[in-house]
């Protein structure tokens, strides 16, 4: 499976973690085709945990979230976060979350270092992300 960004969406991203001092976090919209998720929007969320080191969107917001990617004829492809302060690989809590949410988990850092995982049958996997 590849992930396909384009270059507008992940500096955004990786902007709003070098200005935070929490962990930001957020959703994917875009469509899956085959083995490719294509992202058409990132769309910020708060991070309700207000922490450097773990976050948590409110249901309230992702429900919102999925509205609003309903209506434009989208869906959930991915989940994004940052680490502030580690490498853009997934935490302990991290894989406890993917095992819920079981889509694209994107990881950006605020020195611009970002890579996209999933798990598959029980095991992490790196995807391919394409920038356009």
């Amino acid at each position: 499976m590849k992930l396909v960004m384009n270059e507008k969406d992940v500096h955004k991203i990786i902007e709003l973690a070098k200005k935070s001092p929490i962990e930001v976090c957020g959703f994917l919209l875009g469509r899956k085709v085959g083995n490719t998720l294509t992202v058409e929007e990132a769309r910020e969320t708060r991070n309700r945990l207000n922490s450097p080191v773990e976050f948590e969107i409110d249901p309230l917001e992702i429900a919102e979230v999925l509205d609003e990617a309903e209506e434009k004829g989208l869906e959930i492809v991915g989940i994004f976060h940052s680490h502030l302060k580690c490498p853009p690989m997934p935490s302990g809590k991290d894989l406890k979350g993917m095992n819920l949410w079981r889509n694209v988990w994107l990881i950006v850092t605020p020195s611009g270092e970002f890579r996209a995982w999933t798990i598959e049958n029980g095991e992490l996997k790196e995807l391919e992300v394409e920038i356009r």
